[in-house]
């Protein structure tokens, strides 16, 4: 299954930004999608996560402002990142956890996509 995440940029403070990811491959379902982000000399966190049910979480750094968001049919979704600062600059990667057409698990990382925002 692969990952391809697109959406990143350069952004002031204050401003907005939409990442998207689309999953790709022998895909039976999925039962959870996500972000992560690495900000510069920091862990990679858990920005934001959908599950199969459609409950959401977030870190709490980003609630209220960040929204994840799907489309179960087309295998995609999608993070819009609004009043955005510069603690959220990083590289962002999207995650998926699902299951093949034949029934193994999976779990994949999109390839991370620069969010840098200036002040």
């Amino acid at each position: 299954v692969q990952l391809q995440a697109s959406g990143g940029g350069l952004v002031q403070a204050g401003g907005s930004l939409r990442l998207s990811c689309a999953a790709s491959g022998p895909i039976l379902g999925l039962s959870s999608e996500g972000w992560y982000r690495q900000p510069p000399g920091r862990q990679h966190e858990l920005v934001a996560m959908i599950a199969d049910d459609g409950s959401t979480s977030y870190l709490d750094s980003v609630k209220g402002r960040f929204t994840i968001s799907r489309d179960n049919a087309k295998f995609t979704w999608d993070l819009q990142m609004n009043s955005l600062n510069p603690e959220d600059t990083a590289i962002y990667y999207c995650n998926a956890v699902g299951r093949y057409y034949a029934g193994q698990p999976f779990t994949s990382w999109g390839q991370g996509t620069q969010v840098t925002v200036s002040s």
